[in-house]
């Protein structure tokens, strides 16, 4: 049963925005209480009769939570969570850039991070933050260390900083849910979009709760899940050497070990568990078995944390066959159906919000999956991965 969306829709444009109550309606629930078997009874609606509270009285933060109309109810919990300013952060660019940055180092602990927590998700809009350096400024004001981009599929392109384009590829090619480098041992915990440029249409970066789709998956097919859980994911791809944008697996393996030199790629490749096997003109890598199924220790549940359906349904380009891409671990093929009602269910459970200029969204990449739908341009999503 998919997650149920919030009855009615209180804002649109930061300037219309109309927050809510702080605390009033998300609610925070101890996640030792958060289990995937309980999930399908934990969604419902989130009562909207309390009515807005534009001024926030009597409150001291800079942030405030507020709603949208694509936002889900789950367990109580609005998911993504979003916050925007509040009297004292705005509206209408009341704090600048320098307060915002402030409020964001002392507020992390005890605003931000709670809610990324509880729903996995956090949207920030309506803040004084509109070039990539600023992005790169707001990344580093929360103070996580940076991930180095090793071992990723994506083609990316530094901008300034820990700030990086999101996938390159053409505007026109959907990229399907996964979780961010689940498909090596490295990934980042936490990872940040920023919308520079809003897309004229399209463009959306859809999230879903993987536990969601665990269980929803368990419950479908319980043969596949128990069989994924022992035999766990190999994902193979064919490199270039260098970047190929046209792809969404475009990534060579120059930029993707960040060397040149064939034994220092090896040696990166061997840190993660990967094996290379060269070819003419580029490298074939083989990772795994890797677990496509982990165990979330901060909520206790299990989550869906693999590129599974990215995988098979997304890496081809002149390299690489999809269906050789990802196989179980004892290299026995996918199904095709099982893979394919996968990714039905992946959006059946999703959030998708139009992007706006300045928003910034924070993800917890053991909790949520993302994608990105096609566009017309322009469109300019910069990309930060945190350890």
């Amino acid at each position: 049963m998919p997650l149920q969306p919030f009855p009615a829709p209180l804002f649109q444009k930061p300037v219309h925005v109309h927050p809510i109550e702080h605390h009033r309606h998300v609610s925070q629930p101890s996640h030792s209480h958060i289990h995937s078997q309980s999930v399908t009874h934990a969604h419902h609606r989130i009562n909207s009769e309390t009515k807005p509270n534009p001024l926030m009285a009597g409150s001291s933060s800079f942030f405030q939570d507020a709603r949208l109309p694509q936002q889900r109810a789950v367990e109580g919990v609005a998911f993504p969570a979003v916050l925007v300013p509040s009297f004292r952060g705005g509206p209408g660019g009341l704090g600048g850039l320098e307060e915002f940055l402030a409020a964001v180092r002392s507020e992390r602990a005890s605003r931000v991070e709670p809610l990324a927590r509880a729903a996995g998700a956090v949207l920030l809009r309506g803040f004084p933050v509109r070039t990539a350096a600023e992005f790169d400024r707001a990344v580093e004001a929360f103070g996580y260390e940076e991930l180095p981009y090793v071992g990723g599929a994506a083609p990316r392109s530094n901008v300034v900083g820990r700030v990086f384009t999101a996938n390159e590829s053409p505007p026109d090619q959907k990229i399907p849910f996964h979780h961010e480098m689940a498909q090596v041992p490295t990934f980042p915990s936490k990872l940040f979009f920023f919308c520079e440029v809003e897309p004229k249409s399209g463009g959306e970066t859809p999230i879903v709760l993987s536990h969601y789709v665990y269980k929803r998956m368990k419950d479908r097919f319980p043969e596949f899940v128990e069989k994924l859980e022992k035999d766990g994911l190999i994902y193979t791809r064919v490199l270039g050497e260098g970047d190929d944008p046209s792809s969404p697996i475009g990534r060579g393996w120059h930029s993707t070990f960040l060397t040149k030199d064939k034994a220092v790629a090896e040696e990166r490749a061997l840190k993660l568990g990967m094996k290379l096997e060269w070819t003419g003109d580029g490298v074939k890598t083989v990772m795994g078995p890797i677990p496509a199924v982990k165990w979330d220790e901060a909520r206790g549940r299990k989550i869906w944390f693999n590129s599974m359906v990215a995988a098979y349904t997304g890496w081809k380009d002149a390299r690489n066959d999809p269906v050789k891409a990802v196989t179980f671990g004892d290299g026995s093929p996918l199904p095709a159906d099982v893979i394919g009602e996968c990714g039905k269910i992946l959006e059946e459970e999703c959030v998708a919000i139009p992007w706006q200029q300045g928003d910034i969204l924070l993800i917890d990449n053991w909790a949520v999956l993302h994608s990105r739908r096609s566009f017309e341009p322009p469109r300019r999503v910069l990309a930060s991965l945190c350890k």
